[in-house]
């Protein structure tokens, strides 16, 4: 089994953590503000009612090239070694945000050549049914493994790692 583990640290893969909630606010960002005016700052607030505040620019790629909206129950994923600054409610740059659909689980992550996680937390099998494709919707050919893949799937077995056949993988090459 290939492994992604780098002791020297020197090839870290990227991770990613995860903020479940519905957006209870958005609004643009000012040109002064540094974003050029193409950002947007929306607030998520969890079950336990904690904000987070994320901001969303022309790298964050949305599942399904949906509209966000207040009120949308949405998933944001963001790298766990990105800069964040320590303010309260904490502030992060969004890389994915998937909207909630009922059924559907999703996750972000850097996946080896033999479609497992980098945190052993998923291994994908995939079907003729699988549709696989780049960040833009077009279809991606061979191996999708080593990239960070956005996986949209149902189930999952119960074994170590957990394995699914996904809907749905998205190659965000690149990120």
């Amino acid at each position: 089994m290939a492994m992604d583990f780098d002791p020297m640290g020197w090839n870290r893969r990227p991770t990613y953590l995860s903020v479940t909630g519905v957006i209870t606010q958005m609004q643009m960002m000012a040109n002064g503000s540094g974003y050029g005016g193409c950002t947007q700052m929306i607030t998520v607030e969890d079950e336990e009612g904690g904000i987070t505040n994320f901001l969303v620019n022309g790298n964050t790629y949305v599942v399904n090239f949906e509209t966000l909206y207040e009120s949308m129950p949405v998933t944001v994923f963001y790298s766990s070694s990105q800069a964040a600054p320590m303010i309260y409610p904490p502030q992060f740059v969004a890389a994915v945000i998937a909207p909630q659909v009922e059924g559907q689980m999703v996750t972000v992550a850097y996946f080896n050549n033999v479609l497992t996680a980098s945190d052993q937390s998923l291994k994908l099998n995939l079907s003729p049914a699988t549709e696989v494709v780049t960040r833009n919707n077009q279809t991606f050919y061979g191996n999708p493994g080593g990239n960070t893949l956005v996986v949209l799937y149902s189930s999952m077995t119960r074994s170590i790692p957990p394995q699914t056949s996904p809907d749905k993988v998205i190659v965000m090459c690149g990120m």
